[in-house]
């Protein structure tokens, strides 16, 4: 076991969509000390800036945990894969780059059984500072945060998917422009995460903001075996790192683990 001297204020577990965010935020103050630990690699992977290169990380093991689901009983006990990032980004490192937020009614919901802070309304001016709308700012969408959104150029659209939209809208569903304004019923074009043709991953965007702050120090290729816990508080995590078990210990603040998103 290796002892580091090293302590931080925040440590944070995996850069995934969660993470680097975290990351990007804990770190604006410049007396924080932020530990950023990651898994995987770095996101030099090139099918991962390249849209269509999504279909070779689905079951690629240098950046995919490659989950799968247990037996499914209704398909033929069949195992459906369930692909997570192991790479800094995490998950929005290989997903297909649809924005999409929460629905509504979850957050209300979540609202109504007590969880004050946590209604739609509470939650949307932070959706809307993380983000950058290319076509620019609105009641629902923000302009000049480090997530990159744009809406499907006229000249990047289907046939087929413009037959599927209208075959919906005589279906008498309703032709929806923004899935992530004020309703998510409908059929239409999703956002995307794509800026001049590259993946706007949470480390392209967030991390990438951040990464030369130097109270901020990521790791990667460390995996987390446990959080280390004294007198019922979080006060440092145990990993493995080329092999060597390894600590760090946070010496303010209890340490805050994320976990990788789809989006």
């Amino acid at each position: 076991m290796v002892e580091s001297r090293s302590t931080y204020d925040y440590i944070i577990v995996g850069a995934g969509s969660a993470g680097c965010a975290l990351a990007y935020r804990l770190s604006r103050e410049a007396s924080r000390k932020v530990l950023l630990l990651e898994a995987g690699g770095k996101d030099n992977f090139p099918p991962i800036h390249i849209p269509l290169g999504f279909a070779f990380l689905m079951k690629n093991p240098k950046v995919n945990w490659c989950y799968e689901t247990e037996p499914e009983p209704n398909m033929h006990h069949r195992r459906i894969a369930w692909p997570r990032g192991k790479v800094l980004g995490g998950t929005s490192s290989i997903n297909g780059m649809v924005y999409i937020r929460g629905q509504r009614e979850d957050y209300d919901h979540w609202s109504e059984l007590g969880n004050a802070g946590w209604s739609y309304e509470d939650v949307l001016p932070y959706f809307k500072r993380s983000e950058h709308k290319a076509e620019g700012a609105n009641d629902y969408h923000g302009y000049g945060g480090p997530l990159w959104v744009e809406d499907v150029a006229d000249e990047q659209k289907l046939d087929l998917a413009d037959i599927y939209i209208q075959a919906a809208i005589q279906s008498d569903l309703p032709y929806n422009t923004d899935f992530n304004g004020a309703t998510q019923e409908g059929a239409g074009y999703y956002q995307t995460n794509i800026r001049r043709g590259k993946r706007q991953s949470t480390a392209r965007t967030f991390l990438k903001q951040c990464q030369n702050r130097p109270n901020l120090t990521i790791i990667t290729g460390a995996l987390c075996q446990q959080i280390l816990i004294e007198n019922d508080a979080a006060v440092g995590v145990e990993y493995r790192l080329t092999g060597k078990s390894m600590r760090r210990s946070s010496a303010l603040m209890p340490v805050a683990r994320s976990f990788s998103a789809a989006g």
